[in-house]
């Protein structure tokens, strides 16, 4: 029998591949091996794997495109299974951030005790304005600015009440927020991307909800309730006062809600942040002002009339929020000593009121002369 002979591409060495290899040079296989590489990075980079919620039930990926920007996300469209659908990338709803694969997400949680902290300063200002300003136009022989104080304390809790109730979860005393990360969130509307240099995509939301809106609605329920309630109340009992004077506390309020409402709009980011300084300076400079415009000199002086033991005490509640708010809870155990220096400021001024009197300083100046 004959031997079939073999050809020459087998028996030769290095000439053993597949056909269609044989058409392209040596180099090409490794350049379509580093594009396969790469295409399979990029598709990591950019591939979400879903997990659906029951056990051992298996993983899918779904493929999307990046969002240009630092606030831009994709909405979730439907849930096709285990899959999400997801929109074109650009704002969020209301009530929505993004989160670190650049999807909208719900904000369900609560808020920290620093961002109710927060609230309670900004509902805070309205009143402590309503009472100066009741306490500055009533007069002094004037038995209308007791009322006046209550019915304004009245129309702050009822207002704050309503913006809870109004607010997500809508009917119950609660929020559901966002964490506040960095002070960028708080001005979404300067991190608009434009991809092209052409074109800008608008991306502002609300990535501190509701902190930043919140406030605006609490706003608008105490002026609403305050156009209802003051009136009334002002012109049934503030007979002593004059007409011009009746409705001046009104007036005032008229004046630095819109102030109140550009400060929270334009730096309500600073003051998430700085607030609990502000408290504690703003405090200390009110109650050095209010004792030395009442002439309290003594520990007698400052017990002779009970509006000064009740001014008093309010400061100091004050400066307990204030050291509250920058202890935070994680701290707060730390700093909890640091309460027993409230009454500090206040026996500072009364032990040294003496040896500041003008009156004092004229007369040692004169027998020195």
């Amino acid at each position: 029998m004959k031997s079939t002979p073999r050809c020459a591409s087998s028996s030769s060495p290095g000439t053993n591949r597949a056909p269609y290899m044989s058409r392209w040079p040596r180099g090409s296989n490794i350049s379509t091996r580093r594009s396969q590489s790469m295409l399979s990075r990029t598709q990591r980079r950019f591939s979400r794997i879903v997990r659906p919620s029951g056990a051992g039930a298996p993983l899918t990926v779904d493929m999307h495109k990046t969002c240009y920007g630092e606030y831009c996300g994709k909405p979730v469209l439907a849930l096709n299974g285990t899959t999400e659908i997801y929109g074109d990338c650009g704002i969020c709803p209301r009530g929505q951030t993004i989160d670190h694969s650049k999807i909208c997400r719900q904000c369900l949680e609560s808020p920290e005790l620093y961002d109710w902290l927060f609230l309670g300063f900004m509902a805070m200002l309205p009143l402590i304005l309503h009472w100066f300003f009741i306490e500055w136009y009533s007069g002094k022989k004037s038995s209308s600015a007791l009322f006046q104080h209550i019915t304004a304390l009245f129309e702050c809790t009822v207002a704050s009440l309503a913006t809870l109730l109004v607010s997500e979860p809508i009917g119950y005393l609660q929020l559901n927020s966002c964490r506040v990360q960095k002070l960028s969130d708080w001005y979404t509307m300067l991190y608009n991307p434009s991809p092209d240099y052409v074109k800008t995509l608008h991306c502002t939301h609300e990535a501190v909800y509701p902190l930043y809106t919140i406030v605006f609605i609490y706003y608008a329920f105490s002026l609403v309730l305050m156009m209802i309630l003051r009136p009334l109340l002002i012109k049934k009992i503030a007979c002593g006062l004059g007409k011009s004077d009746r409705f001046k506390s009104i007036y005032a309020a008229l004046y630095f809600f819109p102030i109140l409402t550009v400060i929270q709009a334009v730096g309500g980011g600073l003051l998430y942040y700085a607030f609990p300084y502000i408290i504690l300076v703003l405090s200390l400079i009110t109650l050095a002002v209010y004792m030395s415009a009442s002439e309290i000199e003594s520990f007698k002086d400052l017990l002779v009339r009970k509006k000064r033991l009740v001014v008093l005490f309010s400061h100091w509640v004050i400066h307990v929020y204030g050291i509250i708010s920058i202890s935070r809870v994680d701290t707060f155990e730390k700093d909890l000593p640091l309460l027993a220096l409230v009454p500090g400021p206040t026996l500072f001024y009364l032990l040294t009121a003496k040896f500041t009197d003008p009156s004092r300083i004229r007369l040692e100046e004169g027998s020195g002369h």
